[in-house]
């Protein structure tokens, strides 16, 4: 089996509010038109996170149909079929997953939540930069990996082995 053409990639997380909200946003405006993102929760918040939402609005990202939403969006048998579902969060990689339509490529690429930051506002949006910069990082290596058709272990391989992937640390006032 070979996974050909434009790609959907599913980030999961639990909250759907910050990791998976941020990775949805970068991989849709990088990606396209080879990518499609989307994003969803083991248990979503309901609400996207307002530090994740101004981190994008700031970086000239459209934000206006990001929200928290339910991983069973996808998990209908009538639901598009899904070609890739990569975990952000250590929580969801460990949950029972439902069962995808279009038995996808999966992958972890687990990151810390930034919402659980604590601490001032100043150092909230640092955990968000820095998280934003990883998911930049993985998703510009996902890119080079899935460019060109390839065998579906070879791709699992490589997404995992992108997981790995770590930005450098940024200060706190530092621009993304």
């Amino acid at each position: 089996m070979q996974v050909k053409g434009r790609r959907r990639v599913l980030f999961l997380c639990t909250g759907n509010s910050a990791r998976s909200i941020l990775a949805e946003a970068i991989l849709n405006k990088v990606g396209s038109p080879h990518f499609e993102a989307v994003s969803a929760g083991s248990h979503p918040t309901g609400s996207v996170n307002p530090l994740a939402l101004n981190l994008l609005a700031d970086l000239g990202y459209e934000t206006a149909g990001l929200r928290s939403k339910s991983w069973d969006e996808f998990a209908t048998a009538d639901a598009r079929p899904i070609d890739i579902v990569i975990t952000v969060c250590d929580a969801a990689a460990s949950e029972v997953c439902p069962v995808w339509v279009g038995h996808p490529v999966t992958a972890h690429w687990g990151l810390p939540d930034p919402a659980a930051v604590e601490g001032n506002v100043s150092e909230k949006k640092a955990a968000f930069v820095q998280v934003y910069r990883t998911l930049q990082a993985r998703i510009d290596r996902l890119l080079e990996a899935a460019g060109s058709d390839m065998p579906v272990s070879v791709l699992k391989r490589k997404l995992n082995d992108i997981g790995r992937v770590v930005a450098p640390e940024t200060e706190p006032n530092e621009p993304v």
